[in-house]
């Protein structure tokens, strides 16, 4: 049976602090004013804040933290909660570990703010208990000294805030090389501006990021990095200066400043740490404001190397064997963000050699490469996918890339490129391999043209690799998660299997990078039969799995056997199919 709470009234007068007349004083003024027996003490002036918050630890059986002994919360934990949370709830982040935020709170009774703090942070939380009054004396010290720090910095830029025209500057390290500018622009040059567009790249930059998002709300402005495919926000940044913000990102990509009411896109190049990256930027108008998205180009991310795509032996082998083949098509399956194009990039490396001509046809060209000629495609001037494709073929080239088959008009031209002796490398939206079959079907494409033209298929995702610092072994695994990998108990044996933790060197989210799980589908005289008499999708896929397979699944199956990932890790992409909706999924992990 759960012991009972001990009141807070009886709490404080075990301890001494008050007597019955008080507590019964008490009672009938909150009873009166609608105030818990807490605050009328604290009210009648009978016991302090702190008193309080100490008597609630001990009902809660939470811990409390006295805000007056040194070092109750470092500061630089301070950057754990967004700026906004922090001061709306009055709640002081304490540390984060094994995927777990500790907060400071003040009212144990607030179901809703730790309800609120989960579904912000996308995490479990931990209280522990303080002074109300404590706590926003902290929040307040933290905040002023906040200000006078930004006060200060902006004072010293604004004696540097004149820039000449066509002048490269350089800010700790990031060269910008300045377009000429209107005076309707001047604006957004200001020196503080300049100086927070800095620190947002450099610090997307050195954290990793592939993506900057800034999005404007009402009265904030919030900016988040996506790091290893998660997005982890930010302090917000305050909405008085979301224009010259925007107008400043905007400047440095070559966008129109005045245009406001439709998309944009365009590209800086900017030198960050020594080194050259490329941003491309798009702008989007939104209810609130534009939506500005810069995406992380970095130039050794497209030449990573076969070894480090995450493929395992045989399927590396077999990749490398198709790749050199003189004809046919090679498709590569997948959502948005599963490393398409950095797979096909890594074969063209591989296959780039002065006896080749490779020439790619892009929306848009992200990498440079010497040695290709690549080919923007321009829907605006109708420089379309299919009239680039036609092009190419009087090129006389050896390898083709298509940055994505998107219609019936592409795939036929791909296709009867392939079957004249040209080697193909496109990208197709399915969720997996055998389903590319079924698409180009379904899209328009003669059966004969696509079981004679294809080489094979490789699907593909993205999942998070452990951090080898801090990564903890699990004696005790998710029966559920298990059942959604497909693991039985027998394959764990002499195994071990892995959980996140979280340390510095991964800043606390347990991972540290992505790669790839495969499913790579080889073209056999079967799945050309199925292809050509347009069998469903599942006797293709039976076919295939049939041939040795091995499906999204049982890849990342055995990439959790070998330490790289975890289970939930895997779940969240990969499931026996029928057995789980996707959102029930996401519940488990």
């Amino acid at each position: 049976m759960a012991r009972k709470r001990r009141k807070i009234g009886e709490q404080l007068k075990r301890w001494g602090l008050i007597n019955d007349a008080q507590l019964e004083h008490a009672l009938k003024l909150g009873k009166a004013q609608g105030m818990r027996v807490g605050e009328a003490l604290i009210e009648l002036g009978h016991v302090t804040d702190g008193d309080v918050a100490k008597a609630l630890a001990a009902q809660f059986e939470m811990d409390y933290i006295d805000l007056d002994q040194p070092d109750a919360v470092n500061s630089d934990n301070m950057t754990l909660l967004p700026s906004d949370l922090i001061k709306k709830y009055l709640v002081l982040p304490l540390e984060q570990s094994n995927g777990r935020l500790r907060v400071l709170i003040h009212d144990p009774m607030d179901l809703e703010l730790l309800d609120n703090l989960r579904f912000r942070m996308n995490c479990e939380i931990d209280a522990a208990l303080g002074s109300r009054v404590k706590i926003k004396e902290y929040i307040d010290q933290m905040l002023s000294e906040t200000q006078e720090s930004i006060d200060k910095e902006i004072r010293e830029l604004s004696l540097d805030a004149s820039i000449d025209r066509g002048q490269s500057m350089d800010i700790q390290g990031l060269t910008i090389d300045q377009e000429a500018e209107t005076d309707e622009e001047a604006e957004a040059d200001q020196a503080p501006i300049v100086r927070l567009v800095h620190q947002i790249i450099v610090e997307a930059v050195q954290g990793r990021a592939s993506d900057i998002h800034i999005e404007p709300f009402t009265d904030r402005v919030r900016l988040r990095y996506r790091i290893d495919g998660v997005c982890h926000e930010r302090n917000v940044i305050p909405k008085r200066t979301q224009s010259a913000l925007t107008a400043r990102i905007k400047i440095l990509s070559g966008m129109r400043v005045e245009e406001k009411r439709n998309t944009q896109d365009g590209r800086i190049k900017l030198k960050v740490d020594g080194e050259v990256i490329d941003f491309r930027v798009s702008a989007c108008p939104a209810y609130h404001g534009e939506s500005v998205v810069l995406r992380i180009l970095r130039p050794e991310s497209a030449r990573i190397g076969l070894a480090n795509l995450g493929m395992r032996h045989d399927t590396q082998s077999e990749f490398e064997r198709i790749i050199r083949r003189p004809n046919g098509i090679f498709l590569v399956t997948g959502p948005t963000g599963s490393g398409k194009t950095t797979t096909l990039y890594t074969a063209l490396d591989v296959l780039n050699r002065p006896d080749r001509k490779i020439i790619t046809a892009e929306d848009p060209v992200e990498y440079n490469f010497n040695g290709i000629n690549q080919c923007q495609v321009n829907e605006a001037i109708e420089l379309t996918f299919a009239k680039v494709l036609r092009a190419m073929l009087r090129q006389a080239p050896n390898v083709i890339l298509v940055g994505e088959i998107r219609d019936v008009e592409v795939a036929t031209v791909a296709i009867q490129a392939a079957l004249t002796g040209h080697l193909v490398f496109s990208t197709l939206h399915t969720n997996d391999a055998p389903s590319a079959i079924t698409r180009l079907i379904d899209i328009g494409v003669k059966p004969f043209l696509v079981a004679s033209s294809i080489q094979a298929v490789l699907a593909q995702r993205l999942v998070r690799i452990l951090c080898d610092d801090c990564k903890k072994e699990v004696t005790d695994p998710n029966p559920r998660l298990m059942q959604l990998c497909n693991l039985k108990p027998e394959e764990l044996e002499g195994q071990k299997i892995y959980e996140a933790v979280g340390c510095p060197i991964c800043s606390n989210t347990g991972f540290h990078g992505r790669r790839g799980i495969y499913e790579l589908m080889l073209m056999n005289s079967e799945i050309r039969d199925l292809a050509f008499k347009r069998a469903p999708l599942n006797q293709v896929r039976d076919a295939a799995q049939a041939s040795g397979m091995r499906n999204l699944l049982g890849d990342g199956k055995l990439k959790v056997l070998d330490g790289v990932t975890t289970l939930d890790e895997v779940s969240k992409i990969a499931q026996v199919e029928g057995l789980v909706d996707v959102d029930e999924v996401e519940d488990v992990a």
